[in-house]
């Protein structure tokens, strides 16, 4: 008699133990957290993208919007219309209003990375573009970011995967704006 309270005993006690759920909250989160965490961390990582892209949009716009409205990009001597170039190209650059062609060396930039030589200038009346702009009586100024290196953060998912940056990242950022001259 005896020995059968004691394996009821132990029959009640082992189904408690098995019915137990003190740790299955912990090892959901093990399974979930993992997930989240990517998940979260490419929404941040496609938000710097989209933020870079569109600083160099507006730089784009800042330099194309200068130039639209400048007297002697159209009207002035050789000279006077490189500078208004190099003008622009600073303005896009680090947003310094220079002619100086080193004005953004100590400089911090607009996007980390950027160069002059990231920036096309043209036109549809002296400096032609790729693709043309077409020729007419409104003059207008391209002005163009090319193979812009975007530069991924702390969570670089390509180093993390062993792939190439391309596969997360895209090829370099390019960015363009046009408008017609303002007289």
């Amino acid at each position: 008699m005896q020995a059968t309270m004691i394996l009821k005993y132990l029959k009640s006690r082992m189904s408690r133990t098995v019915r137990r759920e003190d740790g299955s909250s912990m090892i959901e989160l093990a399974i979930v957290f993992p997930i989240l965490l990517i998940l979260f961390v490419g929404t941040a990582e496609l938000g710097r993208l989209f933020y870079t892209y569109t600083t160099l949009a507006k730089g784009t716009n800042v330099g194309a919007r200068y130039l639209s409205t400048s007297r002697n990009v159209v009207n002035g001597t050789a000279q006077e219309i490189l500078d208004e170039k190099a003008w622009a190209r600073n303005l896009v650059v680090c947003g310094i209003q220079s002619i100086d062609p080193n004005a953004c060396t100590n400089q911090p930039r607009i996007v980390p990375g950027l160069t002059a030589a990231n920036v096309n200038i043209c036109d549809n009346f002296s400096v032609p573009c790729n693709p043309v702009i077409p020729a007419g009586p409104p003059k207008q100024f391209r002005v163009e970011i090319i193979n812009y290196n975007y530069a991924p953060g702390v969570w670089n998912l390509a180093t993390m995967t062993g792939l190439a940056n391309s596969t997360f990242y895209g090829n370099a950022l390019n960015a363009r704006t046009e408008m017609r001259y303002m007289p």
